[in-house]
């Protein structure tokens, strides 16, 4: 099979000098030692495939491909600036077009979930409520702790750790909507809500609207917002990448054109790369770059506009661990933890390995079931070490990954949240919404 995606990234491929900083850098090449498991060595499969010394099809292209997480770590790490994530997404964009005889049951459960469920909204709001009802009933805690999930399969197992993990450990300080128009709004901005974020982690963005909102930004949310594209991106459907890329340029075009804040990692690095993926689109591509410029993380945003300092929560140890897609996508390193550092008193421990990828990866923790446990057993062991009761990340598959992880290897006592949820109870017990709703109140009676 020729190369369709990788031709028109030759400039790219040549960019890597192959110079081997990246190793190290690689969570892949770290478990593994295997050169193919590395950037580089990946590289040089993606170059012999373009230049058709090697099929698409083969099983070194294939395996190797996807076993990467796309972390982007290495990025990061390369002095030559190699864009390896739009390299990525282009090798499994040709991956995609292969045999559908060589995928694998769950590949094609994916490909049949992405075009059927996720790019129709109704449907993919009926199959989050469903989840969230099994969630919410305990059934998938029911199955693990009856072993009955294990019997299935690990797999199904750990699938079940990952939907209890999106549970609130803690009845969230903000059941009620925030309040909008403070009189002291310095900006406004939108709301980017996510589907994950949306389905599983809904307190999330409503801590973040209102977090905003005591900071003086007035919050909107668009109706006609719909998935970033990225879970799409990574499988290597770049067509339904841009699909929902385009419905999301008309959704938040609006006359004033707003920062768009995002409360999720991967959702933010793919919204950034819109430019990109329509860049031969002649219609958006214009409209996509504006956009992308646009968006920030919910941390960004409020790095930028100030912080206000809220109220001591608990004295619980609290590390942090970064999102890859926040870190390397975004280029949100200090942001988030400016967020933490508006909470007085904050029994804060840092996190070795915190920049290292923790094996999520969108769904690669269902697909690389073996390679993911590796690198979350490393993420796990430096969590031990911090003695935290907290774990804070920016990104719900960070979330999900760590807290299901933590489930499955006894560490109950380990609560995950978002940044901007402790925010939002410092917050609170600083009395700061009820003075906005006071607020409000005399501005609707005057």
């Amino acid at each position: 099979m020729l190369s369709a995606a990788l031709s028109n990234e030759e400039e790219k491929l040549l960019a890597c000098v192959h110079c081997g900083l990246c190793l190290e850098a690689c969570p892949t090449y770290v478990q593994t030692g295997n050169e193919n498991d590395s950037p580089r060595g990946r590289i040089y499969l993606m170059r012999a495939v373009e230049e058709g010394r090697l099929d698409a099809e083969s099983n070194a292209f294939r395996s190797h491909i996807n076993r990467c997480l796309g972390c982007r770590a290495c990025e990061q790490a390369c002095p030559a600036g190699v864009e390896y994530g739009q390299l990525l997404e282009a090798a499994r964009f040709d991956l995609s077009q292969a045999q559908s005889a060589q995928r694998g049951w769950t590949s094609r459960a994916l490909r049949f979930v992405l075009r059927h469920v996720w790019l129709h909204p109704a449907r993919l709001r009926l199959a989050f409520g469903l989840a969230r009802l099994m969630r919410n009933l305990r059934l998938p805690k029911l199955m693990i702790r009856t072993r009955l999930a294990r019997l299935i399969s690990a797999r199904f197992e750990f699938a079940c750790a990952l939907l209890d993990s999106s549970l609130a450990r803690k009845a969230s300080v903000g059941e009620k909507s925030w309040a909008q128009s403070s009189p002291s709004q310095k900006a406004s901005v939108l709301l980017f809500k996510g589907c994950v974020t949306e389905g599983l982690f809904a307190r999330v963005n409503a801590a973040a609207a209102r977090v905003l909102e005591a900071n003086g930004c007035a919050v909107g949310t668009p109706s006609g917002q719909v998935c970033c594209g990225a879970l799409h991106a990574h499988a290597g459907d770049l067509e339904g990448a841009r699909l929902l890329a385009r419905h999301n340029i008309d959704a938040f075009d609006t006359e004033a054109q707003p920062n768009i804040v995002t409360n999720a990692g991967g959702c933010g690095a793919m919204l950034v790369s819109y430019t990109h993926l329509l860049a031969d689109d002649a219609e958006y591509h214009e409209r996509a770059r504006e956009f992308s410029s646009r968006v920030r993380d919910v941390s960004q945003q409020l790095a930028a506009t100030g912080i206000r300092e809220g109220a001591t929560i608990d004295e619980s140890v609290t590390t942090y661990d970064a999102s890859c897609h926040l870190l390397y996508g975004q280029k949100a390193g200090e942001a988030p933890l400016e967020i933490l550092r508006a909470i007085p008193e904050l029994n804060f421990v840092p996190l070795a390995g915190s920049e290292v990828c923790c094996g999520g990866a969108g769904v690669y923790n269902l697909l690389e079931p073996e390679l993911s446990s590796r690198v979350l057993d490393e993420k796990l062991a430096h969590i031990k070490e911090t003695g935290a009761q907290i774990l804070v990340t920016g990104n719900p598959g960070c979330h999900m990954q760590i807290g299901a992880g933590a489930q499955l290897h006894g560490m109950d006592a380990l609560r995950v949240c978002h940044p901007i949820e402790l925010l939002d109870a410092s917050y609170a017990r600083a009395g700061f919404y009820e003075k906005q709703e006071e607020e409000v109140r005399n501005q609707k009676q005057q």
